[in-house]
């Protein structure tokens, strides 16, 4: 006869995994918690506190934590030393939770859950409108626009903050490389990393900082971030 599983059982024992989540929300958690129910299992990697990423089976993103959350039990550990420069979920790991639960109960009523509807109240964490817009974009995890001093744009998460660095950075290297090559200040830019992608945009006052998945086709993001904000192209 197979065990019963009944609740979460991990490096804090005694406490669900959405109490463990909520902890380590407090406690302000970079690293990640990797799940085991059976023979599925999960990985969900914070940043300063907030649920930035998740991967469960063929799920990722808001949808891989609905799934883990459903579990009825399991086994969960703690990794502070996993990190992910992925960014998939932009809900606050509150309201995230509260959604979680609420398609639960749906479900457990014989309902339907709309897995398309995120929350229903102001989850999203406050960025700029063009940030939130290019974040639609399919293989974008992450976008943020920042002013000529490196500072993000209504944006104060950290993963915005290493974002315009990286931005930043980049604009100030090609620049530098522009000047020795006689071809003045680089508008764009792109670098391919082993773990995303980078590209750069320089306007009159603003550049805009974009992280892409890895081995995508950078021509074609290209593409459909001219078209979000180009009508006809």
């Amino acid at each position: 006869m197979s065990q019963i599983v009944n609740g979460f059982k991990g490096a804090v024992a005694g406490l669900s995994l959405t109490d463990v989540i909520q902890l380590k929300g407090h406690n302000k958690y970079t690293g990640a918690i990797s799940v085991e129910y059976g023979k599925s299992q999960g990985v969900i990697y914070f940043v300063d506190g907030e649920i930035i990423h998740a991967e469960q089976g063929d799920e990722s993103g808001e949808q891989a934590i609905y799934e883990i959350i459903k579990w009825p039990g399991g086994t969960f550990n703690i990794h502070p030393e996993m990190t992910s420069n992925v960014c998939t979920i932009h809900y606050r790991t509150d309201f995230l939770l509260l959604e979680a639960l609420r398609r639960l109960d749906e479900e457990n009523a014989g309902g339907t859950a709309n897995k398309s509807a995120g929350p229903s109240v102001t989850p999203r964490r406050t960025m700029s409108k063009i940030a939130a817009r290019l974040q639609e974009i399919n293989n974008i995890t992450y976008a943020v626009l920042l002013d000529k001093q490196g500072s993000p744009v209504q944006d104060s998460s950290i993963e915005a903050v290493a974002l315009a660095a990286k931005g930043i950075f980049l604009a100030k290297t090609g620049n530098q490389l522009g000047d020795l090559m006689g071809l003045g200040e680089i508008k764009a830019a792109a670098v391919r990393t082993l773990n995303y992608d980078l590209l750069m945009y320089d306007s009159k006052q603003h550049y805009l900082s974009i992280a892409v998945k890895p081995d995508c086709n950078l021509d074609s993001v290209e593409g459909e971030i001219k078209a979000a904000f180009v009508p006809g192209k």
